[in-house]
């Protein structure tokens, strides 16, 4: 792909797509695919797949601290650490938040991960891949919550599958009318505990189901993309495109157009408007290598930056037709975040200790939503999941009997020790107009550009769904005869995840909404917005499924438009 190519006559272009992660990769390789020259802009620095992967083949003990979290890591990544685990082998994707800190107003709870790199977070993420349903698209209108979705399963349904074919999705087929099934390769198999545990809870808990999860790692080769090693170091990047990034997967298809000019190190400040064509006329963006500001036109321009970047871009976008923010007539511009509260418990299994299981999968199991499913759970709305796995520890060194050194210490610790088996539960957060975005008036980041002040709290939903999420974690976990039993944190330190959605959402009216149906912005039609800004609700499963599919719809309406010289 052309990095560093001089851009076109007067920087000009047929599309520019902002942020190369999941759904700019996506942008990027639709746009180019249709035949439109495409610049793809990208904040951080290049990532070149399989060359840029530093520590991919680094086994733990080559590291100078043995892959531990590091004084530097807790000081430098503080936040981001809490969610995950964040170390000298994988530290280079994950942004240094001294240099781009936040502001949280009201507490701390909000935790923002971000990878300011070619690839963003698609080099990090957790790779869970599910449909959403009608029970997701419904609720808000269903129970008065907020707008409506202005699409229905349906209208995306067809997306799903094209998205799935290229992506790659191992899964098992179980017809759930509640998380539909996807275009699926052969699963990751349940290893001997989590079988177990799925016999048990089925045996005790009628309306639960566990299943394989469904996830973007390969089990068969795709588009030159070899298969999971069952190495479980995918957050270091992987070298056999094992797994879905933009690296190994949609900007090599996109490069390959020979459409495609990407541009790093170039942070979007503002998207231009055109008050006499009523459109945009493209974005003004800083060099963060030259600290120049160049500006890009073109004809369409996806915005893609995740969530809270994509927000603050928007915010900062002001003109004479948007005074308060591009898109921002009806006053929800960086209101409603929403992102998933996580808490869950664990314990140890005191069987099986004839078995062990083939390799490391970089998958557990799955538990769809079960409550608020046909009957009506009388404490909150809306419901959960549970991601979790079992695996077999070593040996405590601590229980060897007798001094830690010598051939029979280090035979003991060679040993499998007892399996352990964690349930983590995913919940769904209810939009609320005063969970939002600002863009700071007094903190700036390392380039001295205003930075992001969030003002995010849980609500009374949220905090009774957390408590059923532990008590009902616990019961399976005891049903399935684990012992030791502990929850990961309680209620009062509730987690959030890197799921942050919805704040310039889709709608059917634009007093109410950002966006319209085809994830246009109201008021500027060839602005599209199609990352987590543009969630509506946020189901309980992991969303970057629905980004993907909501991205290729609106690259295809986006063509359509532009043919017909609509945009």
């Amino acid at each position: 792909m052309n990095i560093h190519g001089k851009a076109s006559k007067e920087n000009t272009y047929d599309a520019i797509v902002v942020g190369s992660g999941i759904s700019g990769g996506w942008a990027a390789k639709e746009l180019t695919q249709q035949g439109l020259k495409v610049l793809l802009l990208e904040r951080g620095r290049p990532v070149e797949h399989v060359t840029d992967y530093p520590t991919a083949q680094t086994p733990a003990w080559e590291l100078k601290h043995r892959g531990r979290v590091t004084p530097f890591d807790r000081e430098n990544y503080p936040l981001q650490g809490r969610n995950y685990n964040v170390n000298e082998a994988n530290r280079h994707f994950y942004v240094n938040e001294k240099e781009h800190p936040y502001v949280q107003t009201r507490n701390d709870v909000f935790t923002w991960v971000r990878g300011y790199q070619v690839g963003g977070r698609s080099l990090t993420w957790g790779r869970h891949c599910y449909r959403w349903s009608d029970l997701d698209f419904e609720a808000n209108a269903k129970e008065g919550i907020a707008v409506d979705w202005p699409i229905r399963y349906r209208d995306i349904a067809p997306w799903y599958s094209y998205v799935e074919k290229f992506t790659g999705i191992s899964g098992s087929r179980e017809n759930l009318p509640h998380l539909p099934d996807s275009e699926f390769l052969p699963p990751m198999e349940l290893n001997c505990l989590e079988a177990h545990f799925k016999s048990q809870v089925t045996g005790h808990f009628g309306d639960r189901q566990v299943i394989p999860g469904r996830v973007a790692n390969l089990t068969t080769p795709i588009e030159g993309r070899g298969v999971c090693q069952y190495r479980n170091l995918c957050d270091r990047g992987c070298p056999y495109g094992g797994y879905f990034s933009s690296n190994a997967a949609t900007l090599p298809a996109a490069a390959q157009t020979g459409n495609l000019t990407l541009k790093p190190h170039s942070v979007v400040l503002r998207v231009l408007h055109d008050e006499a064509k009523g459109k945009a006329s493209g974005v003004e963006v800083l060099d963060t290598q030259t600290m120049q500001t160049v500006t890009y036109h073109a004809r369409v321009i996806f915005l893609n930056a995740s969530t809270i970047a994509t927000t603050m871009i928007m915010l900062q976008s002001v003109s004479g037709r948007f005074p308060a923010g591009l898109g921002n007539d009806s006053g929800e511009l960086g209101h409603n975040l929403m992102t998933h509260p996580k808490t869950g418990a664990g314990g140890a299994f005191p069987g099986l200790t004839d078995k062990y299981y083939y390799g490391r999968k970089a998958n557990g199991l799955y538990i769809p939503r079960f409550r608020n499913v046909g009957s009506k759970h009388p404490g909150y709305l809306r419901g959960f999941n549970y991601q979790g796995g079992a695996t077999r520890n070593r040996k405590n060194p601590a229980d060897f009997p007798g001094p830690g050194l010598g051939a029979e210490f280090k035979e003991f610790v060679g040993q499998p020790g007892a399996w352990s088996l964690s349930l983590s539960g995913f919940g769904e957060q209810l939009p609320y107009h005063d969970n939002q975005v600002r863009v700071s008036q007094t903190v700036r980041d390392v380039h001295g550009l205003p930075v992001a002040e969030i003002d995010f709290e849980w609500k009374d939903n949220e905090l009774k769904m957390a408590e059923d999420m532990v008590a009902s974690a616990r019961e399976m976990l005891e049903a399935a005869g684990c012992t030791d039993i502990k929850e990961h944190y309680g209620v009062k330190a509730l987690r959030t995840t890197a799921h942050e959605m919805g704040t310039a959402r889709m709608g059917r009216d634009p007093r109410t909404s950002v966006l319209n149906p085809h994830n246009q912005v109201w008021g500027c039609p060839n602005v599209y917005v199609t990352d987590g800004a543009c969630m509506t609700s946020n189901s309980c499963v992991n969303p970057s499924l629905t980004y993907m599919a909501l991205t290729a719809r609106a690259c295809d309406h986006a063509v359509g438009q532009m043919k017909q010289r609509v945009i």
